[in-house]
């Protein structure tokens, strides 16, 4: 990695868990709580691992995305789900302060930091997806989000997907699928803040079939992108 980078993992919806008071919000939702619905199983997972093997800071949270999806900006229509967006608005106000500012703002935060300090950040944003959506099966294993407009991201993805497709041809490895990177989120909100060359920022999604079967495939796929992702951090330079 280029002396004058500086890596950072985030995982916004690495559990599922229900703060105490909000429990009976989902009296009628307990089973979409360890649902796709309900975060992203893998990813924490992964963000821990790719973040100590790469001696990168991490900021992860582990409340359900059902109670305010720390991944969607304030305002926007998926922000809060059936369970949370018809509480009253200083609920969800309250509910933003509690659990969705202190995630993004340390973020924010550290991402500013970095580039005040003259680094460029590297923003690896841990996400999984279904293998199947509305009874259509998902065409990946791996896929890194992106936006194409700024170069330094479409370089870093190119370099780590290319990495990974060295040590694992047979899988499916896609770009800026099953959602377009430049989609909204908090990579989304880094962009509008800090130019390309100060700030790069991928969301990688890896598909649940892998944590779903467990075992020594999981094990090794974690090994295989994270290994991937130093072999295109070694190519990368500003």
């Amino acid at each position: 990695m280029n002396p004058g980078d500086a890596l950072i993992i985030t995982c916004e919806h690495g559990g599922h868990e229900v703060p105490a008071a909000y429990a009976p919000l989902f009296a009628d939702h307990e089973a979409l709580l360890k649902t796709h619905r309900g975060w992203d199983p893998g990813a924490l997972e992964l963000a821990q691992q790719m973040a100590q093997a790469l001696d990168a800071p991490l900021f992860a949270a582990t409340t359900t995305r059902l109670l305010i999806d720390l991944n969607r900006s304030i305002g926007h229509r998926q922000l809060h789900s059936e369970a949370t967006r018809a509480l009253a608005r200083s609920t969800r106000s309250d509910i933003a302060a509690r659990y969705y500012r202190p995630h993004r703002d340390a973020v924010e935060a550290e991402v500013a930091c970095r580039i005040a300090a003259g680094q460029r950040v590297l923003h690896v944003a841990s996400h999984s997806f279904t293998p199947e959506l509305h009874g259509v099966v998902r065409q990946a294993d791996v896929a890194w989000l992106y936006d194409p407009r700024r170069a330094g991201e479409g370089v870093l993805a190119s370099r780590w997907l290319g990495a990974l497709r060295q040590r694992r041809p047979e899988l499916k490895l896609r770009r800026n699928y099953p959602y377009e990177g430049k989609g909204d989120g908090l990579t989304a909100l880094l962009r509008k803040r800090h130019a390309p060359e100060q700030y790069v920022g991928i969301e990688l999604e890896v598909n649940q079939r892998f944590v779903i079967e467990g075992g020594e495939a999981w094990t090794a796929l974690r090994a295989d992108i994270i290994q991937a992702l130093a072999d295109a951090l070694a190519l990368t330079e500003r």
